[in-house]
């Protein structure tokens, strides 16, 4: 995948929890890139120019890159357990 695709994505989830205030955004976003990006993604975006991205973005991912790993900002991913119902249907 191209970085510059990797990057639009990226701030396109970013854009997508700007209403949530910018602190909360950046949880989401990393949480989101975290469960649901593929680990060669992740990496070719962490190795990537993060002054590219916008700010929720860049800072998500710089969390990420930093080893953190934010617990679920919503219920879409927060999985269920075995035989649990109630959260992602995702999964």
């Amino acid at each position: 995948m191209s970085t510059a695709k990797l990057r639009r994505m990226a701030d396109q989830i970013g854009a997508n929890f700007a209403a949530i205030g910018h602190d909360n955004a950046v949880l989401a976003t990393a949480d989101h890139i975290n469960k649901f990006w593929d680990p060669r993604m992740k990496a070719q975006i962490f190795a990537d120019d993060h002054a590219a991205l916008s700010p929720i973005a860049r800072a998500a991912i710089e969390k990420l890159a930093a080893g953190a790993n934010p617990p679920p900002q919503s219920p879409a991913t927060e999985f269920n357990k075995v035989d649990e119902v109630g959260h992602s249907d995702a999964g």
